[in-house]
């Protein structure tokens, strides 16, 4: 097995990731836009305006700042399960609010594998042994409210890309790459907002914004080959459209893009396709092409979330949620259902989707949390405890 084939392996998740056929190896380490959580995977795999659990560590870090107490939680999910390969990831994350530091710091542990493969030479078909392929991120965090109704967040991650144990005859590269990213979001949690017809919506209505994957390019043969990782820009909001005793209903609306821009360079006869630095395509990302392009490749996804119970007893929760993407730039068009309970500081989540389209790779994806929550203040917004 050498390291190209596992680059098609790549490539296969980027298309899965969402990109069109047109743009297969726009980025490299697609696990990085992988949902990774129960709750936001149910609820159409949104979050950046909600983000009101440790999850928040991917969809929006801005939401922890208005999280209190200490929260665990550990997510699992065979990927893929229609190309019955052994795919699988794992996603451990880790809160707690310091009050010395006026905010909370997060850690979480991203971990996709990709199986166990044979290697083979370049001119026998003999198997020489056998390795195992995976990515994986850590990352660290912190979050703190820069005002009573704004919340901000950081993360920085290191990523680890293991495709293949060693490199074939002729590459110089080791099949092995690591890099840096970082991510930056913000969260506004109005106390009081008067909205003609409506009225004052103030504690029911937040809207976040994350950047993510802001970081070098990264290379497993050498840097004239290297690629792009996934940085990506969220918005997100999220109403609760009722609340009382036993009940409550919350919504939420996400729109996506991916900052990546690919262009081709011209040179002494030769054609050069390069792509900008992450530091560059935050820009040319939205201009590289005609606007109603643009617009079309921006991805939607929301949901409902439906609580039932009396928080600090007994809660249960009914999601569902639609994820679209246009045809011409992935096509991925799935609805989510889910579930969930918390009994104390316990808590699971389960999720799963359903895709319209007969034998799509995502169909039957299910995805298990299992969360522990403690030390919380009661979260006015919701009536239940902030991250629970």
């Amino acid at each position: 097995m050498n390291i190209l084939f596992r680059l098609m392996m790549v490539s296969i998740m980027v298309i899965v990731v969402g990109r069109s056929s047109y743009a297969q190896g726009e980025a490299a380490v697609p696990f990085l836009l992988l949902a990774p959580d129960s709750r936001a995977g149910g609820i159409g795999e949104s979050g950046a305006g909600l983000a009101d659990n440790s999850a928040a560590i991917f969809w929006n870090p801005a939401g922890i700042a208005f999280q209190t107490g200490t929260e665990l939680s550990i997510t699992h999910s065979n990927w893929l399960p229609q190309f019955q390969l052994d795919l699988f990831y794992d996603y451990l994350t880790y809160r707690q609010y310091i009050e010395d530091i006026s905010g909370s710091i997060t850690a979480s542990i991203t971990y996709m594998n990709f199986g166990e493969f044979v290697r083979t030479g370049a001119d026998s078909p003999e198997p020489l042994g056998t390795f195992r392929s995976f990515d994986a991120a850590l990352t660290l965090g912190y979050a703190t409210k820069i005002a009573d109704d704004w919340g901000l967040g950081f993360n920085a991650r290191l990523i680890h890309s293991r495709l293949s144990d060693q490199p074939t005859e002729q590459e110089q590269g080791t099949g092995v790459a690591t890099s840096v990213s970082f991510d930056i979001g913000m969260m506004w949690r109005p106390s009081s907002l008067d909205i003609p017809l409506l009225g004052d919506v103030g504690d029911k209505f937040s809207i976040g914004f994350n950047l993510s994957n802001l970081g070098p390019k990264i290379y497993y043969i050498d840097q004239a080959q290297a690629d792009p990782i996934p940085t990506n820009f969220r918005l997100g909001f999220g109403f609760n459209f009722f609340k009382d005793e036993y009940n409550s209903l919350i919504g939420t609306l996400d729109f996506s893009k991916l900052l990546v821009s690919r262009h081709t360079e011209i040179s002494n006869g030769d054609t050069t396709n390069v792509s900008d630095d992450f530091y560059e395509a935050i820009f040319t990302a939205w201009g590289d092409q005609p606007m109603s392009e643009e617009l079309r490749d921006i991805v939607t996804s929301g949901g409902l979330e439906y609580w039932y119970g009396k928080p600090g007893d007994f809660l249960f929760a009914l999601r569902w949620g639609y994820f679209y993407e246009d045809p011409s730039y992935g096509n991925r068009k799935f609805m989510t259902f889910g579930a969930g309970i918390r009994y104390d500081i316990y808590g699971f989540d389960f999720s799963y989707i359903s895709a319209a389209e007969e034998n799509h790779p995502l169909s039957d994806t299910l995805r298990f949390s299992v969360l522990i929550g403690w030390g919380a203040v009661a979260d006015n917004t919701r009536g239940l405890p902030r991250g629970i």
